[in-house]
């Protein structure tokens, strides 16, 4: 395993990441889910990625009971805040009753006295920004804390929010965006200005949700038991992907990760890791061989002949637009 610095921050992160937004508490039993945790950790990775709403509330929990008895020093744990985690009006969005009250819920579930990076699952239209940040720095300097990272916030959000957080005296140092050979759309304006202000990517679904692994061939339904079958794991997020075209060029690159000594999932991860404002890429996982295969992406070097050829495969179905940067309006 190798590490990153997380932002223009001293804090160091395995350049894989293990996170259960889809497996803990929904989609794989527990001894599973603990199983793949053992596997991360004896494959080197030290960051470990959740938010309060997967498999609601549950997925902390089980990572939770999967890393006690870990030297907490040893660990980089992360978590989000955002989406509904009850049925009342406050229980969602990033006011400062839900902020407070979730970091709380988090921590109990995690069976931590701090995460090292809390999160804002997505930008709060309908909540001051200045509240927002506001609590996030009593978060901070409580010690519940160590730095505050965003997720699918535009260029300009995080302008805003980086200015702020600069006046609070608190760290805001990363985002976690949705980045892979398919999904580029962070490259025009987030990455620049992620740049600019010391911001890194902890970028999720860099197999694009499995489409990557190439196990998906076109003109065939999707194999019994993937996640293209499976509403609880994700399986709208998926269909974006599964047409003819997109499949067949995602074929043609098995010769190219076969030439560079990696398979099809370890190639994905590699790709994203090649861009220098990118920390982390977090991978999930439902067996731990599946961890063992892919954390071999770590330390991996593409020449710049093969990431030629991988753009001129994908380029025809690969998304761009930044304004595709996930928002709540995009996601009930």
């Amino acid at each position: 395993m190798e590490f990153r610095h997380l932002g223009r921050s001293g804090l160091l992160v395995s350049e894989i990441s293990y996170g259960n937004w889809i497996t803990h508490g929904s989609q794989v039993e527990e001894e599973a889910a603990v199983a793949c945790v053992r596997a991360a950790l004896d494959s080197g990775i030290t960051t470990f990625d959740t938010a309060d709403v997967y498999a609601g509330t549950q997925a902390e929990s089980v990572l939770g009971r999967a890393l006690k008895g870990e030297r907490r020093e040893g660990l980089e744990i992360f978590t989000k805040v955002y989406w509904p985690t009850g049925p009342g009006r406050n229980d969602r969005g990033l006011s400062r009753k839900h902020i407070m009250e979730s970091i709380d819920g988090s921590l109990r579930r995690l069976q931590t006295d701090h995460v090292d990076l809390y999160q804002a699952h997505r930008y709060d239209v309908s909540t001051p920004l200045e509240e927002t940040m506001e609590a996030f720095a009593d978060v901070v300097h409580s010690g519940k804390a160590h730095y505050i990272g965003v997720s699918e916030w535009t260029a300009a959000q995080l302008r805003e929010a980086h200015a702020l957080a600069r006046e609070l005296r608190i760290p805001l140092i990363s985002n976690q965006p949705q980045y892979s050979m398919l999904w580029r759309v962070i490259e025009t304006e987030v990455i620049p200005a992620s740049e600019d202000l010391g911001v890194s990517q902890i970028v999720w679904s860099p197999m694009a949700q499995g489409v990557l692994s190439g196990k998906y061939l076109p003109g065939q339904p999707p194999p019994a038991g993937s996640r293209a079958t499976d509403e609880k794991s994700g399986a709208n997020f998926i269909a974006r992907w599964l047409t003819d075209d997109v499949l067949t060029r995602v074929q043609q690159l098995k010769p190219i990760a076969e030439q560079a000594g990696l398979t099809m999932p370890q190639l994905a991860v590699a790709w994203v890791l090649q861009n220098p404002n990118v920390a982390s890429a977090i991978i999930g996982a439902s067996r731990p061989e599946q961890v063992h295969d892919n954390v071999k992406a770590a330390g991996v070097k593409l020449d710049a002949g093969l990431l030629k050829a991988i753009d001129e495969i994908v380029e025809p179905v690969t998304e761009r637009d930044p304004a595709k940067t996930e928002s709540p309006a995009q996601r009930p």
